[in-house]
């Protein structure tokens, strides 16, 4: 894939825009997690409530430590932590102070993928830090497999559309708790 295609991602990205792009199992709707108005405009995109929080994905875990409180993984749970990435598990990890609750939603934890997608990673490593990831379809409708099914849905109202296939999961990330064990979603 060319290295256009990701720099006219990562500047729409950089200029406060919503992008769309390919992941394990559909299409994401993403932006820079520090531009609140960015984030607003997904929530809005997706009639999606505040209170949901979104996910973050990333290329590697060092780019989610800005947001991850990784002094509060206790020792004994950080192999079953990274164990699951890169891959689709989305982990409910401790949130740093100050992390926006447009991030978090009503959560003391935020949501973080390491993805495997290796579309969504080089977006991410080329853009140098986590962006996030939502499904790409309106709240409560099925998740969009194409570009050509961003642009029907959501028009002029993306930014950018990097275009390539999907990974080989039918189903979204499972989200975890590693923590606690629990499951959220399988």
């Amino acid at each position: 894939m060319s290295e256009n295609i990701y720099l006219q991602a990562v500047e729409a990205l950089n200029q406060g825009g919503v992008i769309a792009y390919p992941t394990e199992s559909c299409f994401g709707l993403g932006c820079d997690p520090d531009n609140q108005q960015a984030v607003n405009k997904i929530l809005e995109l997706k009639q999606r409530p505040v209170d949901k929080g979104v996910i973050l994905i990333a290329s590697d875990y060092s780019q989610l430590t800005r947001y991850v409180d990784d002094n509060a993984i206790p020792q004994d749970k950080r192999y079953h932590v990274f164990s699951h990435w890169p891959g689709p598990f989305t982990l409910l990890l401790p949130v740093k102070k100050g992390v926006s609750e447009l991030l978090t939603g009503q959560f003391n934890t935020l949501a973080v993928r390491v993805t495997a997608h290796p579309i969504a990673r080089e977006l991410c490593r080329q853009f140098g830090k986590p962006i996030v990831s939502t499904s790409a379809n309106l709240s409560g409708q099925d998740s969009l497999k194409s570009a050509n099914a961003v642009k029907s849905v959501f028009q002029s109202q993306v930014d950018y559309i990097l275009d390539g296939a999907l990974g080989e999961s039918d189903k979204p990330s499972t989200i975890i708790n590693p923590l606690t064990q629990q499951v959220f979603r399988s």
